[in-house]
């Protein structure tokens, strides 16, 4: 079985949360990012030299993840996707893994053209994994 690398905008915590409960319980290995304010972080409480090293070691955290993944899964309801969301596409790009994601609509094309598919559920994707 492939795996997963789930990436997208801690505004979607919960539907990032439940999109993976539901592939690991089609037998999916998940890779979720660890979504520190979503987690009951509180980012502002963070002084300000040490947000430089909390931010670097989330990325580099993810960027590991996505390493370890077959293919990435970004979760851009409403077509949002960050600027954090917009780094793990391009490297996942550079990294030559599949990208699909949750919305087709995007404003930004270089964004969207990236996408190799666009997917709504975990068992579509799991399609794409076998």
């Amino acid at each position: 079985m492939k795996s997963v690398v789930i990436c997208g905008s801690s505004r979607f915590a919960s539907e990032m949360r439940e999109f993976a409960a539901k592939l690991k319980e089609l037998g999916v290995v998940v890779y979720e990012p660890h979504l520190y304010r979503a987690a009951g972080g509180v980012w502002n409480e963070i002084k300000e030299f040490d947000r430089q090293f909390v931010a670097l070691g989330l990325t580099h955290d993810h960027f590991y993840k996505m390493q370890m993944a077959d293919v990435v899964y970004v979760m851009n309801k409403d077509g949002y996707a960050g600027v954090s969301t917009t780094m793990e596409i391009g490297y996942a790009v550079a990294l030559k893994k599949p990208v699909y994601a949750f919305e087709e609509a995007d404003e930004e094309p270089c964004r969207k053209v990236l996408f190799s598919q666009i997917i709504k559920t975990p068992e579509e994707l799991l399609g794409f994994l076998k």
